[in-house]
């Protein structure tokens, strides 16, 4: 399949050689994620009027471009996800969601019967299917809001994703985490005149909810994250975890165990995380986002003013002791450890910093997530990395998580579906997709052992 040396198909196959162990899927997958995909005209979506589920852009833009920018692909919506499947490679069913990039080498296109597929240095290397249009994207809510703007669905209908407050409280660049387009992402949606609520009313989301679980015969959303900026002040009279424990207290009264709830959030003080638990929710997310100290500092300068980095990481230990360690799952941005001008500039470097920081966590029965960085054009780190990490780093990382989860004895995370190529939908990085199957996972069982634990 080579183009020849230099080429895209190069790289990505010279790494799927050097690193066997790691699934040839997520290798692609991570290399989307990082550099984005075009798409041609016949791949986008009819908006919510079509049959093809459309790009929520559920919390940050997740583009390499501005809307402005994308050209058609900000008129007409590309897909929220697509599947990977065959050709040459014979890829195993990879969920991937859509970063829209119109230079990358990556192209989603049709053919001409009609099929939709992803080309690299111009040939095809896997048939795409796209998300059907879910039925309860088809009803709106008695204001006439709709469900995807108010609880749009990810990973391939999996997660239901509320991002109850639209913006953050770190604001500017003394404070924005440097990596981060949640406010500008918010400024973009309001200047095109989109739909685009800052602050989610709970009685909106509820009615969504029932919508969702009144048209969801099949039971394919299985959680709801509550989400947003970070809150340190107040928010309709609200600190940050009664502001996000309030949905969850209302959701779970609402639907008592109809799906696992999740809270992204600050590492907050113990008493606060307290009344997470207390409201209802399973799983909690403190973000620590990079783990190097010099690094966190400078890429994350709020959340260091405010918080700081060590005591962030003693409130993650500390909610370990309320919510369990194996329902703590904090996330790390995968990919700015290299950003410059402050990271580190080789990959054993950078890889050697993340996994001091994955040991530290899994050693004491906590399992990190991580989302594979996208260089948003409108953040700091974004305008002087325009190409993000490198490839290697990306698939060294899962090869050295896989590693460290085993070293302590941990299995994957809850809350993200079924691990395993071919099984995996969490779609903003393939650590799930790296990790092996399990044939004997189903959902109920987490949420079985949380009710257990309390």
């Amino acid at each position: 399949m080579s183009t020849g040396t230099g080429s895209r198909t190069a790289l990505v196959e010279d790494l799927m050689e050097r690193f066997p162990h790691v699934p040839r899927e997520a290798v692609f997958k991570e290399d989307l994620l990082r550099g984005g995909v075009a798409f041609d005209a016949s791949a986008l979506s009819d908006n919510e009027d079509g049959e093809v589920k459309p790009k929520s852009y559920f919390i940050f833009s997740f583009d390499h471009g501005t809307l402005p920018e994308l050209g058609e692909a900000a008129l007409r919506r590309p897909p929220e996800e697509i599947i990977l499947t065959g050709g040459p490679y014979d890829l195993r069913r990879t969920v991937v969601s859509v970063r829209v990039n119109p230079g990358s080498p990556y192209r989603v296109a049709a053919d001409d019967h009609g099929m939709l597929g992803l080309y690299l240095d111009g040939k095809r290397i896997a048939d795409v299917g796209v998300p059907p249009m879910p039925e309860y994207y088809r009803h709106k809510l008695s204001n006439g809001k709709s469900v995807m703007e108010v609880a749009p669905t990810i990973q391939w209908g999996y997660l239901i994703y509320l991002t109850v407050f639209r913006v953050c409280q770190y604001f500017g660049v003394k404070e924005e985490c440097q990596y981060c387009d949640i406010n500008h992402n918010w400024r973009q949606h309001k200047k095109a005149g989109r739909p685009y609520t800052g602050v989610k009313d709970v009685e909106e989301v509820l009615e969504a909810l029932e919508i969702i679980d009144r048209y969801d015969t099949q039971k394919t959303s299985t959680a709801y994250t509550l989400t947003g900026g970070a809150i340190t002040s107040k928010v309709a009279g609200r600190d940050e975890a009664d502001f996000y424990g309030h949905y969850a207290k209302a959701i779970e009264e609402r639907f008592p165990d109809r799906w696992i709830g999740k809270v992204v959030a600050q590492a907050l003080p113990k008493d606060d995380v307290q009344r997470f638990k207390d409201y209802g929710v399973k799983i909690y997310h403190p973000n620590f986002e990079v783990w190097d100290e010099y690094l966190f500092k400078m890429y994350c300068p709020g959340k260091e003013r405010y918080v700081g980095r060590d005591e962030w990481h003693r409130r993650i230990l500390d909610s370990a002791e309320i919510f369990g360690p194996r329902n703590v799952i904090p996330n790390f941005v995968a990919g700015v450890e290299m950003a410059e001008p402050f990271g580190f500039k080789t990959v054993d470097e950078a890889i050697a910093s993340t996994t001091e920081g994955l040991r530290f966590f899994m050693s004491n029965g906590i399992t990190p997530r991580f989302t594979t960085w996208c260089p948003e054009p409108t953040t700091p780190l974004g305008k002087t990395n325009p190409d993000g990490a490198p490839l290697e780093y990306h698939i060294r990382l899962l090869q050295a998580y896989r590693q460290t989860m085993e070293d302590f004895g941990l299995s994957s995370p809850p809350g993200y579906g079924p691990p395993g190529p071919g099984r995996a939908v969490f779609s903003v990085s393939s650590f799930m997709d790296s990790l092996p199957a399990d044939e004997t996972y189903v959902d109920n069982e987490i949420a079985a052992a949380a009710v257990e634990q309390a």
